[in-house]
């Protein structure tokens, strides 16, 4: 496959995070494996690396799955030419999602070559509007089973994989009289970017045209926060770390930003090489490192933490990074190509350095672990893999950097790491988001603790009088009574108990002790229901809702069936019971 001359390249980009923004206008494409002059050679969208380890590509009214050798597994003949700007999108087992013309096709590879139709139109415009419809971004949430669409100046649709509409919502909504997004300029403000998705958080993540950027639930068209970043630039990209931060890079002022995602704040700040392009996106770890590629020649590679590690496999100063480093298939390694240029001058003019370059010379492929520094595989193109390349189909395609990576990260070349699958890779970043605790100022200890005292000490007198109160006042014999009354006349009537019970107390001892004369028992009963009359008196109008009524008294208690009395009562020692009768 020959090279693809590059007579001159010229890359912008600014020197100093403080200058002001200039987007670079150069080609990122900077090898590739045929002439574009043949007619024979097709060139393919932005390749996607499925989770079965295929790469999936447009090439204009086709859609190609190849394996990681460059067969072609299957293809499947589009009515609408595809979108080579945007990579399809993997929307589950056997599904893919692309925009072509505008539209969103839904592709079901386990129909192919079955009565059922394998692609079909899942979202497109009223047939005669369709210049009114222009799709920016898409998005598929496997784990919520939900499709997200950002239409320019239309707003964000939320879509069930069944093409039911959940939801939409636009750059600016109003709650409680105030006005949310767009606070420059409503008139021309819209969404500008792909909805990207973070699976931990559940969230999704869109700026508009003003330089905001909002951060909205999957299930909800409610706005989280948003975040102004237009005094750094309008155009950035942002990625989710699934790992509790937020990375929003600006590729004019060549900064990247960590924020946290359940607020919006920016946790640290960090200056990186230049970027190629408005579009140039990093790649996230399981182990929550962050990788660019620099058109310094340089991988950046920064922890969750904000530190920075720089990494080279040829002489940077005759190289460039100019394509997005990919994951390999366990989380934890990068795929990265540096190309060496011929003729490449760099120079500063005012505010902005300008690169420039002859041609390409060769590429350099590299996995590593950027977490701890150590490489495992490093070739030059062409080598023996990329020879089979140029023998497979993909002989007919026009190729780059980026696909030729695809094939490279797809085919696991040079890499020992075990494969994991996409729920065990967000299983894995989740877990390193922290919980969010609660700061709470607890003063002094001591002071505290003798405050909690005395507070609880006069809950439990509040309680006892707000129950005294309640028992009281609910009694209706006495809402209509003196208090003062009522209080003394249960006082007397306590008194009175009291004697009762003394002299009944005496009487049973002289009973117990020795014969008594029958009138002493008629006192003796007397005494004893005089005295039952004043506990229910104390017990019932003149209760406080302490009383309670007495037991039944051991003592001698009178029976009467109007012949006879009998009297009962125990021994002093109560070794005894004594029961008699008299006659009356």
């Amino acid at each position: 496959m020959p090279i693809i001359p590059l007579l001159i390249l010229f890359l912008l980009f600014p020197t100093s995070p403080s200058m002001e923004s200039q987007r670079y206008t150069g080609n990122p494409r900077l090898f590739s494996g045929q002439e574009p002059s043949r007619s024979s050679g097709h060139r393919l969208s932005k390749p996607l690396v499925g989770e079965d380890g295929r790469i999936y590509a447009c090439s204009e009214k086709d859609l190609f799955a190849f394996e990681s050798n460059g067969t072609i597994e299957w293809t499947i003949h589009l009515d609408y030419t595809c979108n080579a700007a945007m990579a399809p999108v993997q929307g589950g087992l056997g599904k893919i999602y692309l925009v072509a013309e505008n539209r969103v096709l839904k592709i079901n590879s386990f129909n192919i070559g079955s009565s059922k139709p394998a692609a079909e139109v899942f979202f497109g415009p009223v047939p005669g509007q369709e210049e009114l419809i222009e799709i920016i971004g898409l998005s598929v949430s496997t784990l919520s089973s939900s499709v997200f669409i950002n239409i320019k100046n239309r707003g964000l649709f939320a879509y069930t994989t069944r093409g039911q509409l959940l939801w939409s919502v636009g750059p600016v909504i109003y709650r409680f009289g105030y006005q949310l997004g767009c606070r420059k300029n409503v008139t021309d403000c819209y969404f500008t970017s792909v909805p990207v998705i973070d699976q931990c958080e559940a969230s999704i993540y869109i700026s508009n045209t003003e330089g905001e950027l909002y951060s909205l639930s999957v299930r909800s068209p409610y706005f989280k926060w948003i975040q102004d970043f237009s005094s750094l630039d309008k155009y950035f990209t942002v990625t989710p770390g699934n790992n509790g931060r937020l990375y929003v890079t600006v590729p004019a002022r060549a900064l990247v930003l960590a924020l946290d995602v359940s607020t919006g704040t920016v946790l640290w700040q960090r200056s990186i090489g230049p970027l190629s392009t408005t579009e140039c996106a990093p790649v996230v770890d399981s182990n929550g490192w962050v990788s660019f590629g620099s058109l310094d020649g340089f991988l950046y590679s920064l922890s969750p933490t904000g530190i920075l590690k720089k990494f080279s496999k040829a002489d940077t100063l005759n190289s460039v990074i100019q394509i997005a480093p990919l994951l390999d298939c366990s989380g934890y390694a990068v795929y990265f190509s540096q190309t060496e240029m011929e003729g490449k001058i760099s120079q500063t003019i005012d505010e902005y350095t300008y690169v420039s370059a002859m041609r390409p010379k060769t590429v350099i492929f590299t996995l590593l672990v950027p977490a701890t520094g150590f490489t495992y595989w490093s070739e030059r193109y062409p080598d023996q893999f990329s020879s089979s390349l140029s023998e497979s189909d993909l002989r007919q395609f026009v190729l780059d950097e980026g696909i030729l990576l695809a094939f490279v990260a797809a085919s696991k070349t040079g890499n020992p790491l075990q494969c994991r699958t996409k729920r065990q890779k967000f299983a894995s970043s989740c877990s390193q988001a922290k919980p969010k605790y609660l700061s709470i100022y607890t003063g002094n200890e001591r002071a505290i603790i003798l405050f909690l005292l005395f507070e609880s000490a006069l809950l439990v007198m509040l309680a006892g009088l707000v129950r005294f109160c309640c028992i009281f006042w609910r009694k209706k014999k006495v809402q209509g009574q003196d208090l003062g009354s009522f209080l003394e006349k249960r006082r007397s009537l306590q008194l009175k108990k009291k004697v009762f019970d003394r002299t009944i107390t005496e009487l049973e001892q002289k009973a117990a002790e020795q014969a008594v004369a029958n009138e002493v028992f008629e006192k003796l009963g007397d005494m004893v229901r005089e005295r039952e009359g004043i506990e229910r008196k104390l017990s019932t109008t003149y209760s406080l809702g302490r009383d309670r009524a007495g037991s039944q008294s051991k003592s001698m208690l009178p029976l009467y069936d109007g012949k006879t009395r009998s009297y009962s009562f125990l021994g002093a020692k109560k070794e005894s019971v004594t029961v008699f009768h008299t006659v009356k």
